[in-house]
């Protein structure tokens, strides 16, 4: 088989990593966590005081944009590549619930996007690779051959996130995380520069019921059916 571009669409939550990693390591794909570059700029911002639940330095985080420097490893260990910042695995601190808060903010500015879209694009020129975010398939990848779009009930990806925290170790109620997956599911949806929309040509797909093996069967069969068309 060729080559593809998978672009891979969604609200928070709705397992769009989880799925993104099992297509690459199935296929061979390189895989992009795009989310978790704009978590590790958030996390700049955080480490400087930029960003909070009340304020946000934008004009101080866009002139040290050039000082960020980002970069994906991979980890044989866990199977999967993890975020570097300025040369630190920043991986876990990442996906805390109080960057969770905050990253949607760091998202809406345009600078920010820009720079990042940018070394995505750069990543996927050669095809072969599985990428997740909120504008992949709208902005980043267009032209991808595959585009999905993941959602879910709300209180549906609260409860997968608000668990998945918990395994973590992380002190965090369900109420706490529900309101931050709507918050998100706003800001997200209502941002002027890329907002989360689905692609025009994107198969929209309801995880709420579904499995991971069920939801990985069902994509790995579009996938094929690419192929055979």
């Amino acid at each position: 088989m060729n080559n593809i571009t998978i672009a891979i669409d969604g609200f928070s939550s709705t397992g769009k990593s989880t799925l993104a990693k099992q297509l690459a390591k199935h296929l061979g794909y390189v895989y992009v966590d795009t989310g978790a570059m704009y978590r590790a700029v958030t996390y700049f911002a955080m480490q400087n005081h930029w960003v909070g639940e009340d304020f946000l330095d934008a004009k101080a985080l866009v002139n040290s944009l050039p000082k960020i420097k980002l970069h994906f490893q991979f980890n044989a260990d866990l199977g999967f590549a993890e975020m570097y910042l300025n040369d630190v695995n920043v991986e876990n601190e990442i996906r805390s619930i109080e960057v969770s808060r905050l990253v949607s903010k760091v998202a809406e500015i345009s600078e920010v996007r820009t720079k990042l879209v940018e070394q995505q694009q750069e990543m996927g020129k050669n095809k072969g690779i599985v990428m997740d975010g909120r504008d992949i398939g709208t902005v980043v990848f267009p032209d991808a051959e595959l585009k999905l779009f993941m959602t879910a009930s709300a209180h549906t990806r609260a409860k997968r996130r608000f668990d998945e925290l918990i395994e973590k170790g992380q002190k965090v109620s369900y109420e706490e995380v529900l309101q931050n997956v709507e918050e998100r599911d706003y800001i997200d949806t209502h941002r002027e520069d890329s907002p989360l929309v689905k692609a025009q040509d994107a198969i929209e797909i309801d995880n709420s019921t579904l499995t991971k093996k069920e939801q990985f069967d069902l994509v790995l069969d579009l996938i094929y059916k690419f192929h055979n068309d």
